[in-house]
This record gives structure tokens, C-alpha cells and sequence, in this order.
């Protein structure tokens, strides 16, 4: 179990490098302020939970393994290719954190799977807000004042309506 958390603080710092890296991006393209906002705010999340599984880790006897990180990609051809990464990164750790309850369950340390319902609740979140956020920029297609005002209303978007709140 300590063996798979630690390869999750990696995809957790991974993806918070990821995040910082399309946050960097976001700030040099113009008229996207609230995007490079959010990419920075995501960034900050993903370290965050990071942290907790460290904690965790380490508070449970173990012994939290800080990684290297890959250099993440540092381009993105459009705002609809960087949004569409971000979901598909999303899934992957959805998937990850899935396998994290599944090793749990298997070794009956019920402490870890209990503390790993908070993660699968917030994969559920990160997932939907990607996909409306996607849905969105799909509506938007290349009209500038779509994305005018997809950048106006990203840092308030609901996950539950999809709508501004």
C-alpha cells in the first residue's frame, strides 16, 4: 500500500507541475487572464493533495518518497487543446486513485480506503469541471467573443449547473 500512495504523490506533483506548466503558457497568450488564473489555482490544488497523501503516509508509519517530476509539456497549440489535456490528465488520475481504493479494499486496511474517499470524491468534481469547461469551449469553437467571456466566467463556473454561479 505505501509502494502505490507513493507512486500517487508522484501523479499528484505531476500534476501539479502539469497544471503550472499550462498556467506559464496561459499568462503569455493575451486576453486570458481568469485562465491563467484558474491553471494556477489548479496547480496549487494538486499540490495540496499531494501534501495530504504525504502526510498520510508518513502519519500512518510510512515513509513519504519525494520524486523528481517530469518536465511536463510546455506548449499547447490552442486554449481547446490545453483544456482537453487537462480532462484527459484528470481521467488518468481518476483512474489511478480507483486502483488506490481497489489495492485497499484487497489488503482490508480500511484506515487507507476511508482516507482515499475524500480523493475519489474530488476526482469526481475535478472530472466534471473539466468536462463542462470542455463543453463550453466546444460551444465556443473559435468565436473570440465566446472566449471572451469563457475567460470572464472560468473561475466561477458550477459543477454542479455548469453555468457561472
Amino acid at each position: 500500500m505505501q509502494d502505490a500512495l507513493n507512486a500517487q504523490v508522484l501523479i499528484e506533483g505531476q500534476s501539479s507541475q502539469v497544471y503550472l506548466a499550462m498556467a506559464s503558457w496561459a499568462e503569455i497568450q493575451p486576453g486570458i487572464d481568469n485562465v491563467t488564473a484558474f491553471f494556477y489555482r489548479h496547480s496549487d490544488e494538486e499540490r495540496m493533495h499531494m501534501l495530504k497523501l504525504i502526510h498520510f503516509i508518513n502519519e500512518r508509519g510510512g515513509f513519504a518518497v519525494i520524486p523528481p517530476f517530469e518536465q511536463p509539456n510546455l506548449t499547447y497549440p490552442s486554449i481547446h487543446h490545453a483544456f482537453k489535456e487537462l480532462l484527459k490528465h484528470e481521467i488518468m488520475v481518476s483512474e489511478s486513485i480507483n486502483n488506490l481504493v481497489d489495492i485497499a479494499l484487497t489488503e482490508k486496511d480500511y484506515a487507507t480506503h476511508n482516507f482515499l474517499q475524500w480523493y475519489v470524491a474530488e476526482q469526481i468534481e475535478e472530472e466534471a469541471l473539466a468536462r463542462v469547461l470542455n463543453d463550453k469551449l466546444e460551444l465556443i469553437g473559435d468565436d473570440k467573443g465566446g472566449l471572451y467571456l469563457f475567460d470572464r466566467d472560468v473561475l466561477n463556473v458550477s459543477v454542479a449547473s455548469g453555468n457561472p454561479e
